[in-house]
């Protein structure tokens, strides 16, 4: 029961991030999933109730991501402002580990398309948007305590920059056809932050 759960979210994240949440259909999941209609209204009680899993799926694997790196970055520099730089670098050289480059982002797929979804499904993807500036702004805290900015500088925006250049580099990488703009874009925040704080 798992696995189809599993595999009925495995597909349709690869389409959604083809196509979009509009263009892909039920019958097509199911068909793909080698289920019956029913089958994936089993596990799914509408196409609401599938983004939502989707989505909360997504902000797990990110979180998860970032605690991974962050928490590796603080145990080989317990200074904040290296600690964070060792991290961009990190989550660069993860991005650009990948040879067919990223493959999208879900929270960017709904937020494009939300007119489809319930408010429900809105307030999920603007919490994890929220959680990922609270993350990026606490770091950016610490950082400023010790090494106070060159210039005056809002640190929640400090925050959303982080997501802002990630999703950006993704959005590139795909218009452009090529894997590695996100990583470049993350090293260009990496020296930004560094010109900020650094003595």
């Amino acid at each position: 029961m798992a696995d189809t759960r599993t595999t009925i979210l495995d597909i349709t994240e690869a389409a959604v991030l083809e196509k979009g949440f509009e263009a892909t259909s039920i019958e097509e999941i199911a068909a793909a999933a080698e289920i019956s209609r029913g089958g994936f209204f089993y596990h799914f009680k509408d196409k609401n109730a599938l983004a939502r899993a989707l989505i909360e799926r997504y902000i797990a694997t990110e979180d998860r991501l970032y605690d991974d790196l962050f928490a590796r970055a603080r145990e080989l520099n317990d200074d904040p402002l290296h600690a964070l730089l060792i991290g961009l670098k990190l989550l660069a050289e993860t991005l650009d580990d990948m040879p067919n480059g990223h493959p999208g982002c879900i929270i960017a797929s709904a937020a494009y398309q939300d007119r489809l979804f319930d408010r429900g499904i809105r307030d999920l993807n603007r919490q994890a948007i929220l959680g990922w500036r609270a993350r990026f702004r606490a770091m950016f805290e610490q950082i400023a305590e010790k090494y106070p900015p060159k210039t005056k500088v809002d640190l929640d925006a400090l925050g959303d920059m982080v997501s802002s250049v990630v999703e950006g580099g993704l959005i590139l990488e795909r218009a452009l056809g090529e894997p590695g703009v996100p990583a470049a874009q993350i090293m260009q925040l990496r020296t930004y932050i560094k010109l900020l704080f650094a003595d």
